[in-house]
């Protein structure tokens, strides 16, 4: 599924490139980007909202496609051709795991994100029933979910939008038992859209998200710890401080504090 808004040439460009049935929500456009689709792919199935609800489209599309697995795209990315059917016999071969995290190639040099360099040497080694090195966070353009568990943890939620949405949902799964993989194999290729936020603005959209989920899921001096830290970050983080601000008492509202021994993940990932 597609979770997009104001977008219409990058979707026009990329949907002829999925091999699975599409669903597209788009979050409010304002640039045609609902005609333009129906009348060009009629085959895709469109949710058209009539607000922005960012990431929490993700969840509304994965309820409407109905299936047991359900694999994320952005309109600027695509799962290579015979990856996805791939990754799901690796998900049925692995009835632990609740997220495959793919490769993910960028742009026309096919250039690896440096993101899967982390991911591959995850510092969480590699459980014996998972197929490739365990993590605590994902990129959503290149992550398959079982349904099952996508939906038992809530998704993604109103509260924290893009960018950084993906590592509460990562950090739910594991809490409840699921497993989260990279696996090497599966490659997604992200050709990233001209139409995209400021360098300055995403790093303070991403401290936004980071102290959100905190205070959604750490304890209270992992909170303190991860506010300092944007506090120190310079201006992004400061941003990213100010951002979160009004989200608070809706964070609070959710606030459910990890498990031992999922936090410990956390606190390695971090040191």
């Amino acid at each position: 599924m597609v979770a997009s808004r104001n977008r219409r040439d990058d979707l026009l460009a990329s949907l002829p490139r999925h091999e699975a049935p599409v669903v597209l929500v788009d979050n409010a456009s304002t640039d045609d980007t609902v005609r333009a689709v129906r009348a060009a792919h009629p085959e895709v199935t469109v949710l058209e909202l009539s607000r922005n609800t960012g990431a929490l489209a993700r969840t509304i599309g994965a309820a409407q496609a109905g299936t047991a697995f359900v694999a994320f795209a952005d309109d600027d990315s695509w799962w290579s051709a015979g990856h996805l059917a791939r990754a799901v016999e690796i998900m049925r071969a692995h009835p632990r795991l609740g997220l495959l995290a793919a490769r993910i190639l960028v742009g026309p040099q096919d250039e690896l994100d440096p993101v899967c360099t982390e991911m591959a040497g995850s510092p969480l080694g590699k459980e014996p029933d998972l197929p490739g090195p365990s993590l605590l966070g994902f990129v959503a353009c290149g992550a398959l979910v079982r349904a099952e568990a996508f939906t038992a943890v809530g998704g993604f939620d109103p509260v924290v939008r893009f960018p950084g949405e993906e590592e509460r949902v990562a950090l739910d799964l594991a809490a409840a038992g699921w497993g989260l993989a990279y696996v090497d194999e599966v490659t997604v290729h992200h050709h990233p859209s001209p139409r995209r936020e400021s360098p300055e603005r995403r790093q303070a959209g991403i401290w936004r998200s980071r102290v959100l989920t905190a205070l959604m899921r750490h304890p209270a001096r992992d909170v303190a710890h991860q506010v300092l830290h944007a506090l120190r970050a310079g201006p992004p983080g400061r941003r990213g401080l100010l951002g979160a601000l009004p989200r608070v008492p809706a964070a609070l509202r959710r606030r459910r504090v990890l498990p031992a021994d999922v936090m410990s993940g956390v606190r390695e990932l971090a040191s």
